[in-house]
């Protein structure tokens, strides 16, 4: 018997890097782009785990969970982590970010998230990027949540290091990841003797075996269904337009945001300022007493569909995540997820008004 997910022709080093090439284009870069057969894990911890080492020192930006990885990630590297933490309700300040270099002038290596899907807040790179690169350290961005979601440019910002996955906003597969590295990023790698290499983690072995080899022969057998998928999703993205794609969704973080304080019911945005608030998902702070998984759960018992969860470990009982990405940033998704939440609730004992939700997303949802 044949299947076409499993009868397939190999996939061959050059459709490997036209994909490959079509995932810079979505980056705006020149730099070289590496498309690496795992999660977005995997090149996290690999530009961590070659860009750090002991002696070096790296500030590193917690604005939410996945911060807190990187810090993990770079002291075992025997790096000397210096934290800069900030309220998980607002966004880390290009000023921050300067105070923080200027009092430890050793600090080589910045790590940051660009939007933390977790708690809904998103960082200003642009910004960041100028005081980083004026310092001279390497910078590493996550960007896994915000790319698809909201502009992205590795290039214009100092981006060394741009990890992305395509699992959120772009709405394509988990499986596949990509980062773009610059030459300084390389260089870095090169130099350090603690850089992975033979090794799963090593993006060096990309470099040497497949950038400088010019893209004939691949590492490994690639993840095959990833890769088809992916490029499906660079394809989908192509021909709505990468801005029309962003446009989506800052549409729905804007209706949701709008949605959920005319709704009422106690919830406010968990994000204080629309300007931190992150277009991938929209979190929202139940009121005192409210447990905010108990909510979800009604919400979900009468459409599993919608794409509500609770927020993660201590947040569970106070934060309502809606995550309006990929195929979900549609103003009816939008519109679906704040009604099952204002029935909810209303079943709690809590006063919504879900008509003014309706209105409220009505007029925020910019016209055809």
């Amino acid at each position: 018997m044949t299947h076409p997910l499993l009868d397939l022709a190999p996939l061959t080093a050059a459709h490997f890097a036209a994909i490959e090439r079509r995932v810079a284009a979505v980056l705006s870069t020149e730099q070289d782009v590496v498309i690496m057969q795992g999660e977005a894990l995997l090149p996290l911890e690999g530009c961590i785990r070659g860009g750090a080492r002991p002696g070096s020192a790296a500030l590193n930006v917690v604005t939410g969970p996945y911060g807190q990885t990187f810090g993990n990630w770079l002291r075992d590297c025997g790096a000397a982590v210096f934290d800069l933490t900030v309220p998980f309700h607002t966004a880390v300040t290009a000023e921050q970010i300067g105070q923080a270099l200027d009092e430890h002038p050793e600090i080589d290596f910045v790590s940051l998230v660009h939007a933390e899907a977790a708690t809904g807040n998103t960082n200003p790179v642009a910004e960041i990027g100028e005081v980083v690169r004026a310092h001279g350290a390497l910078f590493m961005l996550d960007a896994v949540a915000s790319v698809g979601a909201e502009p992205l440019l590795p290039d214009a910002w100092g981006v060394d290091l741009c990890v992305i996955g395509a699992q959120k906003a772009m709405g394509g597969p988990a499986g596949v990841s990509a980062v773009s590295v610059s030459e300084r990023a390389w260089e870095r790698f090169a130099a350090n003797p603690a850089a992975p290499r033979r090794s799963y983690l090593s993006l060096l072995d990309w470099k040497e075996r497949w950038i400088d080899g010019g893209r004939k022969a691949l590492l490994h057998a690639p993840a095959q269904l990833e890769m088809l998928a992916l490029e499906a999703c660079l394809e989908r993205i192509e021909a709505e337009g990468l801005g029309a794609v962003e446009g989506r969704h800052l549409a729905a973080a804007s209706a949701t945001r709008a949605g959920a304080t005319a709704l009422g019911g106690g919830l406010e945005p968990y994000v204080h300022a629309a300007r931190d608030a992150a277009p991938v998902a929209t979190t929202l702070r139940t009121p005192a007493g409210v447990d905010a998984s108990q909510v979800v759960a009604k919400a979900l018992a009468a459409d599993p569909s919608l794409p509500l969860i609770a927020g993660g470990g201590a947040l569970s009982k106070e934060m309502i995540r809606v995550n309006h990405y990929g195929v979900d940033a549609t103003r009816g998704v939008v519109e679906s997820s704040l009604a099952a939440l204002g029935a909810a609730l209303s079943e709690s004992g809590l006063r919504v008004d879900s008509e003014a939700a309706r209105k409220a997303v009505a007029e925020t949802w910019p016209s055809a």
